[in-house]
């Protein structure tokens, strides 16, 4: 039926946890999928009607145009044998998509682009790209050659459709978003909930790392028993780490920790916060909507639908620090509007982020 083209299937990021989740979730009547990656972190898994078909790789540039070239031969074999009718490729990394087949029909899963990640595509800039303008020039020039090869394109948000029209494709976009695992993300009545306040992600500007902190001192002095988690680590942790040092009593920074004990850290929080800047498939969000958890954020696209206000969690004005701070701490002190909320989020993600139903929905992408 299909191939998928992915290098870091065995990492932590968000597109392998994407990918593992749609293949755990496939349906037992699926035709067979065909999954070339590296091996790279390679673990053993085994998923129903998948076929995984491993090549030698290490995360480089260098390695990763040897890595293409291989998996171009094999894809190109399958087509041949008529095992596959397409290939579906998930980008980024985008050096795949210059070296795939053009004869053999593209679907494209489109989980980040350049103007979004750069901060190019908002009116004002929240952040300051890690990429230079002659950087960006080129990486969204190989992004346009990729999306003219695709016959379809998937994107996971709004936001994410809107900066694919930036880029002035006149194709099918089909917004499908990523889901949770309600199974692996359930919660529990039995936990005590002992942090108020749980971010978790990458520590980087884009990610709003600055922003964070701010309303981390803001909640501070509103609050002055609150408990704060920080999961995640990055470029920015240094500074992170030296503005809230005078703050331990209250803060707690984990560094990088396991995918499988995520679960601990949603169970033992109240609230998900996020001052993210740019998100292309929000896990960390769903994952805590999934446990129950309210979400508070800045008021992005790519939040909307996901964070409802006043039923799932609140949005804030971007950069309104105090306004965060402020509507967290209202939400801690009243009971039954957190416990309202906390019903509600599980309830939304199994109606909207149940992988079991976007697998299906993205299977019928893969058919028509």
């Amino acid at each position: 039926m299909i191939a998928i083209v992915y290098p870091q299937f065995y990492g932590v990021g968000g597109i392998a946890r994407y990918l593992d989740s749609f293949l755990s979730n496939l349906p037992e009547n699926s035709p067979t999928i065909y999954l070339i990656t590296g091996d790279e972190h390679q673990v053993k898994r085994r998923y129903a009607n998948v076929e995984i078909i491993h090549i030698p790789f290490t995360s480089s540039r260098f390695n990763l145009f040897f890595w293409i070239l291989a998996a171009r031969k094999i894809v190109k074999k399958l087509y041949a044998e008529q095992k596959i009718q397409a290939v579906n490729l998930h980008i980024p990394p985008l050096i795949p998509g210059l070296f795939l087949p053009k004869h053999i029909p593209l679907i494209l899963t489109a989980h980040t682009t350049y103007i979004g990640m750069s901060g190019k595509f908002y009116d004002k800039p929240y952040f300051v790209s890690q990429w230079n303008d002659v950087e960006i020039a080129i990486k969204r020039w190989i992004e346009t050659r990729i999306f003219k090869q695709a016959a379809k394109i998937i994107a996971l948000t709004e936001q994410g459709r809107q900066e694919l029209l930036t880029y002035g494709i006149n194709k099918p976009i089909v917004i499908i978003p990523n889901g949770a695992d309600l199974v692996a993300f359930k919660p529990s009545q039995n936990i005590e909930k002992t942090v108020d306040v749980l971010f978790c992600g990458r520590i980087e500007h884009r990610k709003g790392s600055r922003a964070m902190v701010q309303v981390c001192k803001n909640l501070i002095q509103q609050k002055s028993d609150i408990r704060i988690v920080i999961v995640g680590y990055g470029d920015d942790d240094v500074w992170v780490s030296e503005q809230l040092a005078p703050h331990s009593q209250n803060v707690q920074l984990t560094g990088k920790v396991k995918f499988s004990d995520m679960q601990a850290y949603y169970q033992a929080s109240k609230l998900y916060v996020s001052t993210s800047y740019y998100e292309g498939l929000p896990g960390t969000c769903l994952e805590a909507t999934a446990m129950g958890l309210p979400t508070i954020a800045w008021d992005f696209l790519f939040y909307r639908g996901l964070v409802l206000p006043d039923k799932t969690g609140y949005l804030i004005v971007p950069n309104d620090s105090a306004a965060m701070a402020k509507k967290i701490v209202a939400v801690l002190d009243d009971v039954q509007t957190h416990a309202r909320l906390a019903v509600n989020t599980r309830a939304h993600v199994e109606a909207h982020y149940n992988w079991a139903d976007l697998s299906q929905q993205i299977l019928q992408v893969f058919k028509h």
